[in-house]
């Protein structure tokens, strides 16, 4: 899948940021039960709305008055898949984004399958660390779907498989890198925007990576899917750059993470976002 052939920039990312705060977009969060709290935390803290909808009685429902999904397979159950399925179902219907946070997809055999059928019913993103890409896009290759510790630069070559079935693939890590594929004039074009990640602080807070498939789907309902997923990106960077100069412990870190996440400026972004994009050479 392709998108435009506008490339994000500081400028894109910062009315992206002003629209997110404007607007307020209502997340529906089908997520495991770890991150459920400190999702819902980081996305009010955003400026966006959480509803944590989630199960198979209302989940198609809502989708028609949320803005965006997000569907994390943390800790998936009987019942929270089949919530999954009606979400994904209905949003593919109406038209509503979703992201895919395929959680060890590449480890465990059910939800790897699971992340599989998924994939098959087009995200607008997929979002996981480097490992789980790696797993997602070569399911029974024995990748540590739960290892956040792989390379993101290592990704980069499954995240381009992975674009079939999506618009844009991000790996998050140390370094963080976002994939997407842009057609102009029937010419494809692969691209890959780099960003510093904020903290060391971030692995060693629970559900730091859930909660941002969470917020890339806010900045979905508000931006094209590259900027989108660019934009969050960059918003949990500066945040957590900002966050890491007043700690020296996770625990602070957390708190003051949300701080910042709320109260994050365009001057900030402009002080602290470490972003490259470049093209890729695809044969």
């Amino acid at each position: 899948m392709s998108i435009s052939n506008q490339l994000p920039t500081i400028d894109s990312i910062i009315q992206a940021h002003q629209a997110l705060k404007q607007q307020k977009p209502l997340v529906q969060c089908l997520t495991n039960s770890v991150s459920v709290n400190f999702m819902a935390n980081v996305l009010l803290s955003a400026g966006a709305s959480p509803a944590m909808v989630d199960n198979p009685e209302e989940a198609a429902e809502f989708v028609h008055f949320a803005n965006g999904v997000v569907v994390n397979l943390g800790t998936p159950t009987a019942a929270l898949v089949d919530a999954m399925k009606l979400a994904i179902a209905e949003a593919n219907k109406i038209n509503k984004p979703w992201v895919l946070d395929p959680i060890a997809a590449g480890a465990l055999s059910w939800r790897g399958q699971l992340a599989a059928d998924f994939l098959k019913s087009k995200p607008i993103v997929v979002r996981g660390n480097a490992s789980e890409i790696i797993g997602l896009a070569g399911l029974g290759s024995n990748a540590k779907g739960f290892d956040s510790s792989n390379d993101p630069a290592h990704a980069v070559d499954a995240a381009i498989s992975l674009l079939e079935h999506t618009h844009v693939v991000s790996a998050s890590g140390e370094v963080d890198h976002i994939v997407a594929k842009t057609v102009l004039d029937d010419e494809e074009q692969y691209w890959v925007a780099k960003i510093k990640g904020g903290s060391f602080f971030f692995p060693l807070v629970t559900a730091s990576g859930c909660s941002l498939g969470a917020l890339v789907a806010a900045y979905a309902a508000v931006t094209n899917p590259f900027n989108a997923v660019v934009s969050a990106h960059a918003h949990y960077a500066v945040a957590g750059k900002k966050a890491h100069l007043k700690v020296d412990a996770p625990g602070d870190f957390q708190r003051e993470f949300l701080n910042e996440l709320y109260k994050v400026t365009t001057e900030d972004f402009e002080a602290y976002l470490e972003l490259s994009i470049n093209e890729l050479q695809v044969a």
